[in-house]
């Protein structure tokens, strides 16, 4: 029931993104990790890929964090999972997600999932916020691909992971897309 990894992967990941929040809202960014790791506990996925889930982020987002530093605190198959997730933010924005897309199609079984995880919140909370907002063009605003690219990229993520991951992430994530393309 409990799992001492998840657990301490939890509070790594809260103070390494302390003070963060999620894009163009006052939402602790924690709760994206968390939102990730709920998705992948619900389709049976191992501890060191919920770890991986809940820590995917913290290279690329926080001070103080590198490849090794994972591996030194939580082990080799952590760390190669957050490798292959984590973007090169020295690259224009349509050079990662287009990298992230290629990516999609080679990387572990276990990256694929925590991939396919963080697409599905990502598009899950887009989808929320475009529900909930009285002017669509000012949710888009906040993504630097605006709206036809980030929908293309995700469309092309969508694709690359589908067959790879369970799928009702993809079928979930499939259903959010539709939602946001209205």
């Amino acid at each position: 029931m409990f799992d001492p990894g998840i657990e301490r992967a939890i509070r790594t990941a809260t103070v390494a993104h302390a003070g963060q929040t999620r894009k163009g809202s006052d939402l602790p960014y924690i709760t994206h990790p968390v939102h990730v790791a709920l998705i992948l506990v619900r389709v049976g996925a191992s501890s060191a890929t919920v770890q991986a889930g809940i820590l995917h982020d913290v290279v690329e987002d926080c001070d103080d964090w590198t490849l090794e530093r994972v591996e030194s605190e939580f082990g080799g198959e952590v760390s190669a999972v957050v490798a292959e997730l984590t973007e090169d933010k020295s690259k224009t924005w349509e050079e990662r997600k287009l990298a992230a897309v290629e990516k999609a199609t080679t990387m572990s079984a276990e990256g694929a999932l925590v991939k396919a995880a963080d697409q599905l919140h990502n598009l899950k909370a887009l989808e929320e916020s475009l529900g909930l907002a009285t002017d669509s063009d000012e949710i888009w605003a906040r993504f630097n691909g605006g709206r036809d690219a980030t929908i293309e990229m995700a469309t092309r993520l969508l694709e690359a992971l589908t067959g790879r991951v369970d799928p009702k992430i993809t079928e979930a994530s499939r259903q959010a897309l539709a939602a946001i393309r209205g």
